[in-house]
């Protein structure tokens, strides 16, 4: 039985969007820094339409007196610090949120909050818990919630889709270099920050389409017209964008590797290190549309019973009664 909770008044930075619009479908007020000329700290809303979420000035940060702030990289610890005039974890109750895996080594790289035993870690998956060295900073794990976008599937563009945000630079980290084997099967579309420039290495049987990166009410529906969608991230925290797709109602094909082989069930598509297993699996989808269909209908049922919203916002508010209590 989660606690019940009183209203807080949270600060954060505007650090990871996806995470955020479900962060702050809470019952809590949520202020985030402004300052003048933006930046990473000092972003504000960005134009992201958050009802319960207040900007406000860095140098007006003390007034708004919150209650707990949400730590998302090492350096707000110092602007907490210097903006409110209080230590996090200290004078304030504080919770670093873990986004990432480790680097530069997977299991043998310290986190920076290693040594703090007053600023708990929530990471948003088993696996990044697992791979940290956390030292003696106590550890939560909350996996992600997903805003349901609803059964937006038609699939009716026998395209495969894959959310990349800088494919070119970030290329083995994100799987890039692996488009090309999925295009032997047929056309994919690729949306992201920076998708626009990428360009496959040498001719492939079908086209590779860099579109570029659209809002997310957008993006959705673009992506449920394609028959399947592709993670091809090798190194990186359970993506928001599959888990977003299976809420879609769409087929699903990813790595095995960090959280996927947990967050994918079988019947919603494949799930394998094996690139033959899974071009082939996207062959047979692009040819096999009702078995697209069918993979879709069990990825979304799987992904409203473990990535709902209500859970994961159940789970917040029992972090935030620990640490505030």
């Amino acid at each position: 039985m989660v606690p019940t909770v009183e209203r807080l008044s949270v600060l954060l930075w505007h650090v990871h969007g996806s995470w955020t619009t479900s962060f702050v479908q809470g019952r809590h007020r949520y202020f985030v820094p402004v300052v003048a000329d933006g930046g990473p700290w000092g972003r504000g809303l960005c134009g992201r339409d958050w009802p319960a979420v207040r900007e406000v000035p860095a140098e007006r940060l003390r007034d708004a007196e919150p209650d707990v702030v949400v730590l998302q990289r090492p350096e707000e610890i110092e602007l907490v610090e210097r903006w409110l005039g209080r230590r996090p974890g200290v004078d304030i109750p504080a919770v670093y949120v873990e986004h990432n895996t480790p680097r530069p080594s997977a299991a043998t790289t310290t986190h920076p909050l290693a040594d703090r035993a007053d600023i708990p870690i929530v990471h948003v998956t088993h696996f990044n818990e697992l791979m940290w060295d956390n030292g003696r900073a106590p550890t939560r794990v909350v996996p992600h919630g997903i805003v349901d976008p609803g059964p937006l599937y038609t699939g009716e563009l026998p395209h495969g889709v894959a959310l990349i945000n800088e494919p070119v630079r970030r290329g083995r980290i994100t799987g890039s270099d692996l488009l090309p084997a999925f295009a032997a099967c047929g056309p994919i579309d690729l949306y992201g920050i920076g998708a626009d420039e990428f360009r496959a290495e040498g001719p492939t049987r079908h086209p590779i389409q860099g579109i570029g990166d659209f809002p997310q009410s957008v993006l959705h529906r673009e992506m449920a017209r394609r028959r399947v969608y592709l993670h091809t991230a090798r190194w990186t925290s359970l993506g928001l964008s599959l888990l977003e797709a299976m809420h879609l109602g769409m087929p699903v094909l990813a790595l095995a590797t960090t959280e996927a082989p947990g967050a994918v069930p079988p019947e919603a598509g494949a799930v394998s290190a094996d690139i033959a297993t899974l071009t082939a699996k996207f062959h047979e989808f692009l040819h096999e549309p009702d078995l697209a269909v069918l993979a879709g209908k069990s990825g979304r049922q799987f992904a409203l019973e473990h990535f709902g919203l209500d859970a994961f916002l159940h789970r917040w508010d029992a972090v935030l009664h620990e640490i505030t209590a």
